[in-house]
């Protein structure tokens, strides 16, 4: 396929006119608009690759430090764990934490942060099993493109030692994906 090179006005429609005799119209946004295409929508997925120890009743970051993939380097997996989309829009936000307990767990939550204060909750689960569980997370959250970030955070109630057990990608993960331009 090769290149589609249109010259003149920086906004409106363009209209393509097919051999088969059927019309295909772009529309492109004005000058400061976004256009997206493949390769310009970020995503990323990241888990922990260690157990990471939380402290029971404290609303705790959870560090995931391994990246699967981040199509725009946009997540920070080293430093603040967070990410920051640099294209303004809707982004699918999804989370998971496997929590273990040696005893005497009785809730778990995931909380999305955006901009540094609580944004999203995830199910506030109270459960029979003292030993943990899973839990998960899924919100749609607009982003600007230029400060906004979003982080995950996790709120877990219990005795003993806490921790986020890790598998690898299956346990401990945080993720996003661009649904749509701004």
């Amino acid at each position: 396929m090769g290149n589609l090179v249109l010259n003149g006005a920086t906004s409106g429609a363009t209209t393509l006119t097919p051999t088969d005799a059927v019309t295909i119209t772009a529309t492109f946004p004005s000058l400061g608009g976004t256009v997206m295409v493949s390769g310009n929508m970020p995503a990323f997925s990241a888990y922990n690759n260690a157990n990471q120890t939380i402290t029971t009743g404290t609303y705790t970051k959870v560090t995931c430090n391994t990246k699967e993939f981040d199509t725009n380097s946009n997540y920070d997996n080293a430093t603040n764990y967070r990410f920051t989309p640099t294209v303004a829009g809707y982004y699918q936000i999804n989370g998971q934490i496997s929590i273990f307990a040696g005893s005497g767990f009785t809730r778990g939550i995931i909380v999305f942060y955006k901009n540094g204060s609580q944004f999203k909750f995830g199910n506030d689960i109270t459960t029979g099993n003292v030993n943990g569980g899973r839990y998960i997370a899924s919100s749609l959250i607009y982003c600007n493109g230029s400060t906004d970030y979003i982080e995950m955070y996790c709120y877990i109630v219990g005795s003993g030692t806490l921790i986020l057990s890790t598998n690898g990608a299956a346990d401990n993960f945080f993720q996003a994906s661009m649904v749509r331009a701004a």
